[in-house]
């Protein structure tokens, strides 16, 4: 068994999830987690400004929990790295258990 993690370790986990809190942001990772999404097409998605997509973004970028890449003008976002898909695949399954 592990031993606990350092209280900044603990702190850290916990402004992780605190990411994961906000319905608009799992509804964002969950259209990242299908395809590569530019801000418009997200907006689209989720049915919000492109203005309240924008910072939901620059919050989950802060979080690592999505990357970018440019293609021309375009920003084309996705998710970090397959432990973000992991969360959000685990979560789904507690929730409809």
């Amino acid at each position: 068994m592990r031993e606990i993690p350092e209280k900044e370790t603990l702190e850290q986990i916990a402004e992780l999830f605190k990411a994961f809190a906000d319905p608009t942001r799992v509804r964002i990772l969950s259209h990242l987690q299908r395809q590569e999404l530019c801000v418009n097409d997200i907006a689209e998605a989720v049915d919000l400004s492109q203005s309240a997509v924008s910072h939901q973004l620059r919050i989950l970028k802060q979080m690592h929990l999505i990357k970018f890449r440019r293609d021309g003008k375009n920003a084309l976002y996705s998710l970090a790295d397959d432990h973000v898909r992991t969360i959000l695949e685990m979560g789904l399954e507690h929730v409809l258990e």
